[in-house]
């Protein structure tokens, strides 16, 4: 096999969710109301102006300045707040603290102002305040103490000092040993800090307090990170003893699908669902679950009724039944989930490749095209896989000169991006421009010397030439060293082999590789193979079998003329 099409599938297909970290970003604000004892003056009311027009500006170390002193003068928790803030991102990580403190001592109820204080503390490496502030905290909550505990926990998980963390947090719990809370926080510590046999005597002191809590279960849980059966047996006894568990059931069933034990999750988000008939999050996991195990309406409905909900995966759950409608040949059904899905969101591009490809397919080229084109206003980054696929598109549309031209044109701005060297070497056999394709593969294999499918590309062109068979032979192993499973390049050993006259080489090699990848070059290269060694009927059932998957395939088609008469 020559070359291997991936981008194409790679772009469409559907992606794991990611948590994307998005930075904050400073914003402008209304002048703040005066507090209850603060009358707003006409000195604080030109101070926040001046401030404000500063960071209109760009003048952020000037509003820091304002806002600061602001914030000492009137001990005002909101003009504390946006000072903290501005202070913050002008770098001044002093003033930012400075104003924490007085908005953590102006609202002592918040606990933003609290997490706000202790987070500076804990990032300029004042950890002896930072325990006398954890500790006072902790000792003031006479009637909720076990929530300040875990507050406190995460609070200390935050530290990049793991060691000095556990010190923290041996001094803030001793005194509270009674509760599980105290227990707990030390055993998430010491589990940041990677001492795993602690926590699990931590967990099982803090289990002993209080058997049926949850979060301790789901922690000690965590603990087999690197077993993912003991994972779920640990879940499934905690869940099989305390059945209303729900948090605990919910690891359990996303332990499930990590285990790719797909039905007993199922099983378990359906329980869910019982109580909680109309949650968003477990309906999207069942229907993702339902699409993994085949049952595609079961899928479709259950994403279709998170439509009229509010879910902050909307786009996610337009991306996948976009798909569905698209496998069902429901092509406007289809177009309308892509276009539902939010500019700039995660499967935006994919979503929109994928309508390309309905139009593409449907004979709009020009319409498909020019989605291309708007997603590539959309997103500049993705421009060079766009421009691939469009090449794509045109080539089997039957213009594989423009599409080489495109791409041409293209690696003449950008000559060492490995995507287009790669691609173009694919147009450039169609065209029957060898001395190109060896030109752009051995710059990318010289860019890339672990491109496992560079070697490939250029091995299979020189032995299905039947050319330099030694120097093939060199770089399809080479390939094959690195990727030894990969069914394109085990294809392009079996063809060499078939090359030099062996034939029975030749056979194991390339049904390997069918078994593999069901692909239709591989079935041609075997029948062809089998049909020299006189196992006709063996050739023609393979081809047939391919014929039914991929009756338009050049390669196939053009193989079992040569042979039928």
């Amino acid at each position: 096999m020559k070359l291997k099409r991936l981008l194409l599938a790679a772009l469409i297909a559907p992606l794991p969710m990611l948590a994307l970290a998005v930075p904050p970003v400073l914003t402008p604000v209304a002048i703040p109301e005066a507090a209850p004892v603060q009358a707003l003056t006409p000195q604080i009311l030109y101070q926040v102006l001046l401030a404000e027009i500063a960071i209109g500006r760009g003048q952020l170390p000037v509003a820091a300045a304002v806002y600061a002193d602001l914030a000492r003068s009137t001990r005002d928790p909101r003009i504390a707040r946006r000072a903290s803030e501005v202070a913050y991102f002008a770098r001044q990580p002093q003033l930012s603290l400075d104003a924490a403190r007085i908005w953590s001592e102006t609202d002592p109820d918040s606990v933003q102002a609290r997490q706000a204080y202790w987070t500076l503390l804990g990032n300029m490496g004042r950890l002896d305040q930072l325990a006398d502030a954890l500790s006072r905290a902790v000792a003031a909550e006479t009637g909720r103490r076990g929530e300040a505990l875990m507050e406190v926990g995460r609070q200390l998980a935050r530290l990049t000092d793991k060691k000095m963390a556990v010190r923290i947090a041996d001094r803030l719990t001793a005194p509270y040993l009674v509760l599980p809370e105290a227990h707990f926080v030390r055993a998430q510590i010491a589990y940041g800090a990677e001492d795993k046999v602690r926590a699990s005597n931590e967990l099982d002191q803090a289990l002993a307090l209080k058997p049926d809590w949850e979060p301790a279960a789901i922690l000690r849980a965590q603990l087999f990170a690197t077993n993912l059966e003991a994972s779920i047996d640990s879940l499934a006894a905690f869940v099989g003893k305390y059945p209303k568990a729900r948090d605990a059931r919910l690891a359990y069933a996303r332990a499930l699908i990590e285990g790719k034990r797909y039905d007993a999750a199922r099983a378990e988000f359906a329980v869910l669902l019982q109580e909680e008939p109309d949650r968003p999050d477990l309906l999207y996991s069942m229907g993702l679950l339902s699409l993994q195990l085949g049952e595609v309406d079961k899928a479709e409905s259950t994403l279709k009724s998170l439509l009229d909900k509010d879910f902050s995966e909307m786009d996610s759950v337009h991306y996948y039944l976009g798909q569905i409608a698209d496998e069902s040949d429901r092509v406007q059904e289809a177009i309308g989930h892509y276009d539902a899905i939010t500019p700039g969101s995660q499967h935006h591009i994919q979503g929109q490749v994928r309508a390309a490809v309905l139009l593409a397919r449907a004979g709009q080229l020009q319409q498909a095209i020019d989605r291309l084109h708007a997603a590539q206003a959309a997103a500049p980054t993705e421009r060079i896989n766009l421009l691939v696929i469009e090449a794509q598109f045109l080539a089997d549309s039957g213009h594989p000169a423009d599409a080489y031209q495109l791409l041409a044109d293209a690696l003449q701005k950008s000559p060492d991006d490995t995507v287009l060297l790669y691609e173009s070497a694919l147009l450039a056999e169609r065209l029957d421009k060898m001395d190109v394709l060896e030109r752009n593969l051995r710059k990318l294999i010289k860019l890339k010397p672990d491109n496992a499918h560079a070697y490939n590309a250029l091995g299979y062109s020189l032995a299905d030439r039947n050319q330099r068979l030694d120097e093939a032979s060199a770089l399809i192993d080479k390939a094959l060293a690195m990727a030894p499973e990969d069914p394109a390049i085990l294809d392009s050993k079996g063809w060499l082999n078939y090359r030099r006259g062996d034939l029975p080489a030749a056979a194991a090699m390339l049904q390997k590789a069918l078994v593999l990848h069901p692909d239709p070059e591989i079935s041609a290269h075997l029948g062809e193979v089998l049909w020299q060694m006189g196992r006709q009927g063996e050739a023609n059932k393979i081809w047939d079998a391919a014929l039914g998957i991929a009756p338009d395939n050049e390669v196939l088609n053009r193989t079992i003329k040569r042979f039928r008469h």
